[in-house]
């Protein structure tokens, strides 16, 4: 079946459908890693976009239970060179074309992916949308053109209730912005009794569970969208030790004054170098942003950088100098990706064992 993604400049690109067929316009943007499309295809802070992968082999060992990191995955779209239709993995359930008509994604292959890459990384991220006829594509392009960037992903993906977690060690409340399931594994992992909370939830509600610590979840969208979500994290600093991670690091810059900004084409991909700036040392990491805290503006504020990208010198982690609070840009829950940065749950757990001391 002929299906052809068309970008907001006009340009169509062939190739053969796949998954399924109902489409929306998202932001086109590009994935590094080799391995792991399921985990990328079911991270939540890919709502709204269509996601496109470098790596040309795409759907060699199928689909399985264990390696989901949402219940219902939330990206618009899905890019890929080759389609592998005969996968071989003892973990295998189903292929990925199965797999992506169940949860209503559609998908193409057989484009030039490196071609696309080349574009995104000139241009920057650019609106698209697939379409089945030649016919349709200049009204898709126009579609593109006019489409305004949502605003309402983390409503969109966000847990709609509070519910628990159950642990024998310590209370940690979870805002959940669009979490992946890896992070809440890596916190029950080290015994956290967890209470994930939707990510409008109060200061005051979220203090009324007497936590030990406050976990600010990975999620899609401009972090500058969510002022509820920014004042109530300005109310916590300073109370209960604080971690954050992807755009619960920016959410923590902007509440404490800092700024942001959108990246040309973004850090998506489980190979990103990054610099600890403490140690030394350099981590590789798995990571996927399209926003950036501001390092110039962090001047103004009680924040230092605490890690910073080798690839473009961008800030990768923030923390606080008075409060017991820190960030990261990038997954140290990783999956899929490198290991090297798991050690920042274990650097929280001693953040709240201290703040327990103090409290």
């Amino acid at each position: 079946m002929k299906r052809y993604l068309v970008l907001e400049d006009g340009s169509s690109y062939e190739g053969e459908g796949f998954g399924y067929d109902r489409f929306q316009i998202g932001e086109l943007v590009f994935n590094t890693s080799m391995t792991g499309y399921q985990e990328i295809l079911t991270d939540n802070s890919y709502c709204g976009q269509i996601v496109m992968m470098t790596y040309p082999l795409i759907g060699n060992y199928g689909i399985n239970h264990d390696d989901n990191e949402s219940v219902e995955p939330a990206v618009f779209g899905f890019v890929i060179k080759d389609l592998c239709e005969a996968p071989s993995n003892f973990r295998c359930r189903e292929d990925l074309d199965e797999y992506l008509k169940r949860v209503k994604i559609p998908g193409i292959y057989g484009l030039d992916t490196r071609a696309l890459t080349r574009k995104i990384r000139s241009l920057g991220t650019l609106k698209a949308v697939f379409c089945n006829t030649e016919e349709e594509i200049p009204a898709c392009a126009e579609k593109c053109r006019k489409a305004d960037y949502l605003h309402d992903q983390a409503a969109r993906v966000s847990t709609k209730n509070v519910y628990p977690i159950p642990g024998r060690g310590k209370k940690v409340v979870l805002m959940d912005f669009g979490v992946k399931l890896s992070i809440l594994r890596e916190l029950s992992k080290r015994g956290c009794d967890l209470i994930v909370v939707p990510y409008d939830t109060s200061a005051e509600e979220i203090l009324s569970f007497h936590p030990d610590g406050v976990m600010l979840s990975n999620g899609p969208g401009d972090p500058a969208d969510l002022t509820g979500s920014i004042e109530t994290i300005r109310q916590l600093i300073g109370k209960v030790p604080m971690f954050g991670i992807c755009l619960g690091c920016q959410l923590i810059a902007l509440a404490s004054g800092a700024k942001t900004y959108k990246l040309k084409f973004g850090h998506r991909g489980a190979n990103h170098p990054v610099r600890n700036l403490a140690t030394g040392k350099i981590e590789i990491t798995s990571q996927n942003h399209g926003f950036a805290v501001d390092i110039d503006s962090l001047n103004a504020t009680r924040l230092e950088m605490s890690h910073q990208a080798l690839n473009d010198g961008s800030c990768e982690g923030v923390r606080h100098l008075d409060a017991p609070c820190f960030a990261v840009q990038y997954h140290p829950e990783a999956n899929a990706g490198p290991q090297d940065s798991r050690y920042l749950f274990d650097e929280f757990m001693e953040l709240m064992e201290g703040g327990r001391k103090n409290a």
